[in-house]
């Protein structure tokens, strides 16, 4: 059978490619395309217990059985994590959202979003951006650029807000990402949450930028002065499987 493999962040780096079709016999698994990939690109060995697998666009253990016309996707830990802590909306999107999650590549219009967000009843509006700044542990930034396994992104930041809106009982919220090429002290992600009262506010805006930091499929990638690395990512959570087929825990290298 005939799978299509996708390659993300320092993992196309590492293939030399962003995608290929891979033949598989009957009743492969995704362990099977690791140790496929492991075998031809060495240096895998040393990242295979930060890497997390989907199958079409859905997260999946090594365990998963494949079938003819799959789409694969192994995927480094996404961008952002801890070390991050601390565009342009569509045309119409804020006066007549048809979601609560959007993928942009322009500048993202923070004031436009609000205004299509914000209600008389609401008693808090909380606004997060995230935002490129000029420097990662002692080095110049030049700019940055991000990218995404953009289906699957979109249909994870949805199923967020979703969880969101259930969990903290805020009324309404956005969440914009951009991607491509970000300018220092461009916004590259928004999140406005707007409820009656500031506490779900606050705690659906922090719950929804750390958990998309560590479960949406965007990287990060920093240019600087004197070179171009990827950004570490967060460890994936407990209840994605990495290709080892135990919980995630660990970096990536670099």
């Amino acid at each position: 059978m005939e799978i299509r493999v996708l390659f993300f962040g320092m993992l196309k780096d590492l293939a030399g490619r962003a995608h290929e079709s891979l033949t598989l016999p009957d009743g492969a698994t995704l362990a099977d395309v690791v140790r496929h990939y492991q075998e031809r690109v060495p240096r895998l060995r040393e990242m295979v217990g930060s890497i997390a697998m989907s199958v079409n666009q859905e997260y999946a253990g090594p365990e998963h059985k494949l079938k003819a016309g799959d789409e694969i996707g192994l995927l480094p830990p996404v961008s952002g994590g801890m070390d991050d802590a601390e565009g342009g909306a569509p045309p119409g999107q804020p006066a007549g959202r048809l979601r609560c999650a959007t993928i942009v590549r322009t500048r993202i219009d923070t004031q436009a979003v609000l205004r299509g967000i914000k209600q008389p009843a609401d008693g808090a509006t909380v606004v997060f951006e995230g935002v490129a700044r000029d420097n990662t542990r002692g080095r110049r930034t030049l700019h940055l650029d991000y990218e995404a396994y953009e289906g699957m992104a979109l249909k994870e930041m949805e199923a967020l807000a979703e969880q969101a809106l259930a969990k903290f009982k805020v009324r309404d919220l956005a969440m914009v990402h951009r991607l491509g090429r970000v300018e220092i002290g461009e916004t590259s992600v928004l999140i406005v949450v707007a409820s009656a009262h500031r506490v779900a506010a606050f705690e659906a805006c922090r719950w929804l930028i750390d958990t998309l930091k560590r479960t949406v499929p965007i990287w990060k990638k920093e240019y600087f002065e004197d070179g171009v690395v990827w950004a570490d990512g967060e460890p994936f959570p407990e209840e994605i499987r990495r290709v080892e087929g135990s919980p995630a825990g660990g970096r990536a290298s670099k």
